[in-house]
C-alpha cells in the first residue's frame, strides 16, 4: 500500500525506554488476557480482509471470463464471416466446413486470442473492482451498515458480518473454474451467417446463382462452415486459463493487500464517488440496496442481449509523472501520457524486440544470452506466454531441466499449448519422471492429434503390453531385456533407482489414437462428401506491422527536459491507437508480427 496508508509509526531516535530491564522499577508483567484479546482481534480483522480480497479476486476472474466471452461472441458475429469469405475465395465454398478444425485455423485463432487476452486484465480490472465494491456496498446496506457519503465503506464495519461474507466466499469457491464459452443468452449467430451468405451471393452471383462453375450447394456449405468454425473458436478459447491474466490486480489482491482493516476504505476513494453519481443519474430502483451481486453498478446489460463488449470501449488516458519514469530497471518502459491502449502496444513492441534479439542469440548457440533477452521480454509483457516457451527451449539446450520445466509451468498456467506440453515432457523425461512426461505427451496429442513427433515419443516411453499367458492367466514378458524407460535410455540425469521403480511404470495406451476426456469427442465432419478442393492446404499468416520505435534514452531525455521546462511530455496521437514518438526523438523503423482480426492473408500453398 502507499506510504500514506501505512499505520506503522517509526519511533523517533532516542525515544527508547531507558529502564527496559526486567528488574527495573517500572517493569510490569504483561496482561496476558488483554494481549490475547488484541491478538484475536487483529486475527479477526486479517481474516476479514483476506476474505474480501478473495471475493474480489474470484469475481474478477468471473468477470474476465464473462466479458471476454462476450468479446469472442462479437468476434464470431463480426470478424468470422470475413474470415470464412477469404478462405472460401481460395479454397471453395466447402473448404471451411471440411477444415474448420485444422491446425492452421486453430493456430491463427490462438495467436489473436493470446494478443487480446493480454489486454483483458487492463480492460476488466477497473470495472470488476467497481462492481465488486458495489456488491459489498449493497451487502452493507442490507445489513444496516452505515456508509459515509464522502469516505464510503470501511472494512471494519463489516466485521460483525464476517460469517455471511465467508459463506458468500464459500459459494464462489464451490463454483466451477471460470472458462470461456458462448454466452447462451446472446442467442444464435444467425446475423453473421446471413451477412456471409449475402456477401457470397453478391461476389459470386454470376458464377453461383446463375448456373456458373461454383458449387450449387454453396449456401448449405458456407452455413455449415460458419457454424463449425465458430465452434472451433470456442474450443481454442478454452485452452486459455483466465487465472493467468490480469496479473497487476491479482498481485495487489494476493501480495500487496492491506490487512489492517481499511481495504474497502481504499476502494472507496475511487469507487464511492462513481457509485453515487450513477445512482443520482439513473436513480435507485426498488430493492437495489439488497442486491448482493453488483448489478446496476454501471452494467447496462448483464446476461442479456445488451451485454457489453469491453473491446468497443476506448481505454482511458493515463498521465504518469515523468519523474516516475527515471527508474526503468524493471519496466524498461517510459510511461508518460499515453493511453492505456498505446502503452500496451508500446510494451509489446519493446518485448518483441527483446525476443528477436534472444532468437538471434539462440541461433548463434549463445543460450545464456538468449535467456537474458527472453527474461527481459517476459518482464515487459508477463501475459504473453511465448517468451517463457522460448526460455524453456534455451534451458533445454543447456540441460537445465528444472528451469525448463518451471518456464513451461508459467506458460501453461496461461495457455495449454503444444509447445508448452512438449518441452515440459522433455524436461520431465530427463529428470526421470516418466509418468509426468507421458501425461504431457498425451496433452500434446489431445491438442494436436496429428503430431507425429509426440506419437513416436509416447510409443517409446510406453512399450506395448506383453502377451497374456492363457494357461497361467497372467502377462509374461516377450524378452528379458530392460524396458526402454530404463535409466540407460533416458540419460545420466535419471538415476537407476527412479527409472526402475514402480512410479516409472506407465499405463499402456493405444498409440494410434490419443485418449480423449469424456464429453470432448472429436467434432463430426460436414454432412456432405469431401471434394478435391477441400483438400487444398491454405496458409493463414498475419501481416507484419512496421512501426517507428523511439530510442529509450532519447525518449526519457525528452520527457525529463519537457517536464523541467513546464511543457507537457506528450507523444503524438494518430488516428489509430499506435503510439508515435514526439518530434525530436530519434526512431528506428522495425517490423513486428502483430496478430489481429483485421490484418491477415489467406493463400493456397499446395493442392
Amino acid at each position: 500500500m502507499p506510504a500514506k496508508y501505512s499505520h506503522t509509526k517509526k519511533r523517533p531516535p532516542g525515544s527508547a525506554k531507558k529502564n527496559s530491564s526486567p528488574h527495573s522499577k517500572d517493569h510490569r508483567r504483561p496482561n496476558l488476557h488483554v494481549d490475547r484479546n488484541i491478538t484475536q482481534a487483529m486475527s479477526a480483522v486479517s481474516k476479514l480482509e483476506r476474505t474480501i480480497a478473495e471475493v474480489l479476486l474470484i469475481r474478477f476472474e468471473q468477470d474476465i471470463a464473462r466479458l471476454f466471452s462476450t468479446h469472442l461472441y462479437c468476434v464470431a458475429l463480426l470478424h468470422l464471416p470475413t474470415f470464412v469469405m477469404r478462405c472460401i475465395t481460395v479454397g471453395g465454398p466447402g473448404w471451411v466446413a471440411a477444415n474448420a478444425d485444422c491446425d492452421e485455423i486453430k493456430d491463427f485463432f490462438r495467436s489473436i486470442i493470446g494478443m487480446d487476452l493480454r489486454q483483458a486484465g487492463e480492460r476488466v480490472a477497473t470495472k470488476s473492482v467497481l462492481w465488486s465494491y458495489t456488491a459489498l456496498r449493497h451487502f452493507a446496506l442490507s445489513n444496516n451498515v452505515q456508509i459515509c457519503r464522502k469516505r464510503g465503506l470501511h472494512s471494519l464495519r463489516l466485521l460483525p458480518h464476517y460469517d455471511a461474507l465467508q459463506a458468500h466466499l464459500d459459494t464462489l469457491q464451490a463454483m466451477p473454474a471460470p472458462a470461456f464459452s458462448k454466452p447462451p443468452h446472446l442467442g444464435p449467430l444467425s446475423d453473421g451467417a446471413r451477412a456471409l451468405e449475402e456477401a457470397c451471393e453478391a461476389k459470386y452471383s454470376k458464377t453461383s446463382v446463375h448456373g456458373g462453375d461454383w458449387d450449387p450447394e454453396w449456401r448449405q456449405k458456407i452455413r455449415v462452415g460458419y457454424e463449425r468454425i465458430s465452434q472451433t473458436l470456442w474450443r481454442v478459447a478454452r485452452e486459455f486459463d483466465v487465472r493467468g491474466y490480469g496479473l497487476v490486480l491479482r498481485e495487489k489482491l494476493t501480495a500487496k493487500w492491506c490487512e489492517c482493516g481499511c481495504s474497502t476504505d481504499h476502494l472507496s476513494e475511487v469507487c464511492e464517488k462513481t457509485v453515487r453519481e450513477d445512482e443520482e443519474e439513473s436513480g435507485v430502483r426498488p430493492g437495489k440496496q439488497r442486491e448482493w451481486d453488483g448489478r446496476g453498478s454501471g452494467v447496462y446489460g448483464w446476461e442479456t442481449e445488451d451485454e457489453e463488449d469491453i473491446w468497443d470501449i476506448d481505454l482511458d488516458f493515463v498521465s504518469v509523472d515523468p519523474d516516475e519514469c527515471e527508474d526503468h530497471s524493471h519496466s524498461h518502459i517510459p510511461e508518460f501520457d499515453m493511453t492505456i491502449g498505446q502503452l500496451m502496444e508500446y510494451r509489446y513492441f519493446q518485448a518483441e524486440r527483446e525476443k528477436e534479439q534472444g532468437n538471434a542469440a539462440y541461433k548463434r548457440g549463445e543460450f545464456e544470452v538468449a535467456i537474458d533477452h527472453y527474461k527481459t521480454a517476459h518482464m515487459i509483457e508477463p501475459e504473453m506466454p511465448h517468451y517463457q516457451l522460448n526460455m524453456a527451449a534455451a534451458y533445454l539446450k543447456l540441460h537445465k531441466w528444472m528451469d525448463a520445466e518451471s518456464s513451461c509451468n508459467t506458460a501453461l498456467s496461461q495457455h495449454k499449448s503444444v509447445k508448452g506440453h512438449w518441452r515440459r515432457s522433455q524436461a520431465r523425461k530427463n529428470q526421470g519422471r516418466i509418468v509426468d512426461a507421458v501425461k504431457d505427451l498425451r496433452a500434446v496429442l489431445r491438442l494436436q492429434p496429428s503430431n507425429r513427433e509426440a506419437q513416436i515419443e509416447l510409443a517409446a516411453l510406453t512399450p506395448p503390453e506383453p502377451p497374456i499367458d492363457k494357461n497361467q492367466n497372467r502377462r509374461t514378458p516377450r524378452n528379458p531385456q530392460p524396458s526402454p524407460s530404463s535409466s540407460n535410455r533416458i540419460g545420466p540425469s535419471c538415476s537407476s533407482s527412479s527409472a526402475g521403480s514402480s512410479s516409472s511404470r506407465v499405463p499402456l495406451v493405444d498409440h494410434t489414437t490419443p485418449p480423449r476426456k469424456a464429453g470432448k469427442q472429436k467434432p463430426k465432419g460436414p454432412p456432405f462428401p469431401r471434394t478435391d478442393a477441400d483438400n487444398y492446404k491454405l496458409a493463414i499468416s498475419c501481416l507484419p506491422l512496421t512501426v517507428d520505435i523511439p530510442a529509450m534514452t532519447d525518449l526519457l531525455a525528452y520527457a525529463k527536459n519537457h517536464t523541467q521546462s513546464g511543457q507537457p511530455s506528450k507523444g503524438k496521437r494518430t488516428s489509430s491507437s499506435t503510439f508515435s514518438a514526439p518530434k525530436g526523438v530519434k526512431t528506428t523503423s522495425e517490423t513486428f508480427s502483430y496478430p489481429s482480426w483485421d490484418r491477415y492473408l489467406v493463400k493456397k500453398v499446395s493442392s
